[in-house]
């Protein structure tokens, strides 16, 4: 079996798609609204700010969704590391990198968990990963319940800091991004990610040993869920218990990467597309917002996109689940 026929290339028609009704509503709803100022330079790098946090998030999901698992985890998974990166930082600078080196760690140590429960466990994958989540999140709000401590002026460089105009929050998406993309379309073990995906018995017959792969593609959903954690930290310049939980990361990565084309079943999809779908969501939250919409009517109206884009794409495809 060779390279190229164990991984489907990723569907980049509907990555432009999707980036192409994002921009489109974007731009229509700033010229109704006369709020004309967000087509400037800096209005559009506030919008792809917006994709930051759930970009690097979904990212990560999409190499679990496309071994056929999916991770649940990484909302309490960012809460945690905002809080541990406050909480060890304190301010000061020279804690900056033991910080950062605890977070990874915790990361390595979570995504192992998952990934040992669902290839090697035989757990459900909702049930191992959401367990996991339930019990970072009874730690956090045990130990922690409120702001903890405070990430040094240096760190909070990440989501202020910029240069030639363009935010560092924004190369740090488009490097882990085109890293991702590079990982999943030109190598082993990317293509080892589609194959066991796409025909988990096929791949384990032709010699790849699936479990691994599962538990790698969990640990790397784990590291970007850190960064992401790390990333907020900076921005919120403190942690806190809940801004994983509250920003609903968990659900939000996993229906922007199904929109994205990245089918629940495994062995198709892409990282093109699931920025896609992230940009989407950016669009529809900064359209929402210059249209004065209520913030329950945006979760309605945002569900209802999902579920519409999941039928669409079900369609197109002809038979496979989304």
């Amino acid at each position: 079996m060779t390279t190229d026929r164990m991984k489907p290339k990723p569907g980049l028609p509907v990555a432009v798609l999707l980036a192409g009704l994002s921009i489109g509503f974007f731009v229509v709803v700033a010229l109704a609204t006369g709020e004309t100022a967000q087509l400037s330079g800096q209005g559009i790098a506030g919008l792809l700010q917006r994709m930051v946090a759930l970009g690097l998030v979904a990212i990560g999901q999409t190499f679990v969704i496309l071994v056929g698992s999916i991770d649940l985890s990484v909302a309490a998974l960012i809460s945690a590391v905002a809080v541990l990166a406050s909480h060890v930082m304190q301010g000061d600078p020279a804690m900056l990198l033991p910080a950062v080196l605890l977070c990874l760690g915790l990361c390595a140590a979570v995504g192992f968990v998952n990934g040992a429960l669902v290839a090697y466990g035989g757990i459900n994958p909702l049930i191992a990963t959401l367990g996991t989540g339930l019990v970072i999140q009874g730690v956090l709000a045990a130990s922690f319940g409120a702001l903890q401590g405070s990430v040094a002026r240096e760190f909070q460089i990440i989501a202020y800091g910029g240069v030639l105009g363009v935010p560092y929050s924004l190369l740090l998406l488009a490097a882990l991004s085109l890293a991702a993309a590079f990982v999943l379309d030109r190598t082993l073990f990317g293509a080892r990610i589609y194959a066991v995906g796409g025909n988990p018995d096929g791949a384990r017959l032709a010699g790849i040993r699936t479990e691994r792969v599962i538990l790698s593609a969990h640990m790397v959903a784990s590291f970007f869920a850190g960064a992401a954690g790390l990333y907020l930290a900076a921005r919120l310049q403190s942690g806190t218990p809940w801004i994983g939980r509250d920003g609903i990361y968990d659900l939000e990565s996993i229906a922007v990467t199904v929109i994205g084309g990245t089918i629940l079943a495994g062995g198709k999809g892409g990282v093109a597309g699931t920025l896609a779908g992230v940009l989407l969501f950016a669009s529809l939250d900064a359209g929402f917002n210059m249209l004065g919409i209520d913030a329950f009517l945006k979760q309605v109206l945002r569900g209802a996109i999902v579920i519409a884009a999941v039928a669409v794409h079900a369609v197109r495809t002809k038979g496979h689940v989304a």
